[in-house]
């Protein structure tokens, strides 16, 4: 355990050595920021919205300048989703095209953007969807999925439509840590909550086997839904295809999951005649940038983000990178003064979460509820994830929205800790200590578990297990046992969430904001003002935050130092998540949902 602390120190160090160069970089930046122009773009009179979405999707900016060049051209949910729907109402706008297949794009996001796409092709204008190919870059299944939303599909020649279904898996370290000699002391509730499982089973147990099984049967019936509602075809077939993928662009067009084979400049040329010979294309990004701002007088709907694990933490970015868990100080302080601000009609709690600490969790589930007690509605938008400590928050909430495959629900508890004694032995280590108080020793990695240190274990698994099923019972007013048949640690997709009572509706921010307004007695007609919760950075912050993460990355400056370091960060991170618990402090991640990753 010292080890892995020390690693971690080493590992911080190095990250502040990063930081150090980003401040370089902010002072180079000052002095070229000076001489750079102003770029205040324009919409064209005839314009064909060009989006990229290898450019990343992210639900927030981060407020670290490092994070915030690296992630530059990398778009925000929101802001996205509102530029499709103002693009729809907006005569300048003809057509959008873009760019699929690159990227990480989640089901859940894909669902959101499909949504997006049919609001924008309802008001008549053509929307066309390219891939170089689906699969290699990307997660093809969900790609393809949002390409669908789209009325012309065009693929490269030489691409595929890895279109193959949904597989989870988990590595299970129960062998090796035994031969190491680590010794799991863990236990959970209940049978399904199989975070844990990867330490202390050699393979999946059925519980966890049958509710993964379920997850991904319900994912690949909404992809075959959504195939065979744009497409034309029946949902057998639809599904019969997902069976037989993947398909070579010929295959492909021939089974009518595209529409035409061709190149990026062929669609370009093609889409830009479509809409006119003086259609213009212009760069999503830019479209955002102009887009006016609501009237000040406009009703105001906070949004407050929860993003990342859930832990005691007073803030969001004190990494360089960025936001990188909820911290529950933060959190519970930016729905506290959304109550108390009587200028904010509602507020949307946006959560993307695969929980953490328990006594955090409680602490915003505590202002939620009081948002509830105050009559201020709260609506909670649930976006990839938001399950175990990211479900409990949003117990109490006026509503619950999540899309029919965000993961959530996973209502159980685990705990405990790793004896590293045997370890010790091995490597020829021994530890020795003093202690005063015949439980002090009762966490210590070195020693197994007494006998009631095993059974305080058992208490405080009990207790964290009943208050979560009690707190979701009276926040979702649903009888106990029923709240029980949908608990034991199981996880649900949005859509079988909604099912079994533990979500309202299904859909993304936009029906969020729809409910909010619904709640506060605003028209539906009427523009809203979303007003973030904390207050994005102004000031000297906002300045160094444009200088290196606009008018430099503009240069090409930033982005290229940032980038890397950024990619670095996620090939660690798989790995880094499976073996975080053996750092972790045991009480921080109580509420925490099974580590699973979808296969390549």
């Amino acid at each position: 355990m010292f080890i892995l602390r020390y690693l971690g120190r080493v590992l911080t160090l190095l990250l502040a050595f990063f930081g150090a160069l980003a401040a370089l970089v902010i002072a180079v930046g000052l002095i070229v920021w000076h001489y750079l122009p102003s770029f205040e773009p324009r919409v064209p009179p005839e314009a064909v919205l060009v989006l990229d979405i290898g450019d990343g999707l992210i639900e927030a900016r981060p407020e670290g300048p490092l994070a915030w060049a690296a992630v530059n051209d990398a778009l925000v949910m929101r802001e996205l989703v509102q530029a499709l729907e103002a693009a729809g109402r907006d005569d300048r706008v003809k057509g959008l095209v873009a760019r699929l297949g690159g990227g990480n794009l989640q089901m859940a996001q894909a669902q959101e953007l499909r949504d997006a796409v049919r609001a924008f092709r309802q008001s008549g204008k053509f929307a066309v969807a390219f891939a170089e190919t689906f699969g290699e870059a990307g997660d093809g299944n969900t790609h393809y999925y949002l390409a669908t939303a789209f009325d012309e599909i065009w693929l490269q020649p030489s691409g595929t439509v890895g279109l193959i279904g949904a597989r989870l898996e988990s590595p299970f370290l129960q062998e090796a840590l035994a031969s190491i000699g680590v010794e799991p002391q863990l236990d959970q509730r209940q049978e399904y909550k199989g975070a844990m499982n990867v330490f202390t089973s050699d393979r999946m147990p059925e519980p966890v086997r049958e509710n993964l099984q379920r997850l991904v049967d319900s994912w690949v019936r909404q992809i075959a839904s959504g195939i065979a509602a744009e497409r034309k075809i029946k949902e057998q077939a639809a599904r019969a295809l997902i069976d037989r993928g993947p398909f070579l662009a010929r295959e492909a067009k021939a089974n009518g999951l595209v529409d035409r084979l061709g190149y990026w400049d062929e669609v370009e040329t093609t889409s830009f005649a479509r809409a006119g010979l003086s259609a213009t294309g212009m760069r999503i990004h830019d479209y955002i940038e102009a887009l006016p701002p609501p009237p000040e007088n406009a009703p105001r709907i906070a949004i407050v983000y929860g993003l990342g694990p859930v832990q005691l933490e007073t803030g969001q970015d004190d990494s360089p990178f960025g936001p990188v868990v909820m911290g529950s100080d933060t959190v519970a302080k930016a729905i506290r003064d959304a109550v108390a601000d009587d200028g904010v009609a509602a507020i949307v709690l946006r959560i993307d979460s695969p929980g953490g600490s328990y006594v955090a969790a409680d602490a915003i589930w505590r202002e939620v509820d009081r948002a509830r007690e105050a009559g201020k509605p709260l609506i909670v938008s649930m976006a990839n994830v938001a399950a175990s400590g990211g479900y409990f928050v949003a117990a109490p909430a006026h509503a619950i929205v999540a899309q029919p495959g965000t993961i959530t629900g996973s209502i159980g508890v685990f705990g405990g800790k790793f004896v590293l004694s045997g370890l010790w032995d091995k490597l020829g280590v021994n530890w020795d200590g003093v202690q005063a108080g015949a439980n002090a020793g009762m966490m210590s990695p070195n020693v197994a578990f007494s006998e009631s240190g095993w059974a305080h274990l058992q208490t405080s698994l009990d207790f964290i297990y009943e208050d979560f099923v009690a707190k979701v019972a009276a926040g979702r007013d649903m009888p106990v046992e029923a709240v029980r048949a949908a608990a034991k640690g199981q996880i649900w997709s949005g859509a079988d969430a909604k099912a079994n009572g533990l979500v309202d509706a299904l859909g993304g921010l936009s029906t969020a904001v729809d409910l909010a307004r619904q709640a506060a007695g605003i028209a539906p007609e009427a523009t809203v003002r979303l007003e973030r919760f904390p207050p994005e950075a102004d000031g000297y912050r906002a300045l160094l935050r444009r200088i290196i993460g606009e008018e430099l990355a503009r240069a090409g400056i930033t982005t290229e130092l940032a980038a890397p370091l950024v990619r670095f960060t996620e090939i660690l991170a798989p790995i880094a998540r499976t073996l975080a618990p053996l750092a972790e402090e045991p009480a921080g991640r109580t509420l925490r949902m099974p580590e699973i990753r979808s296969a390549p």
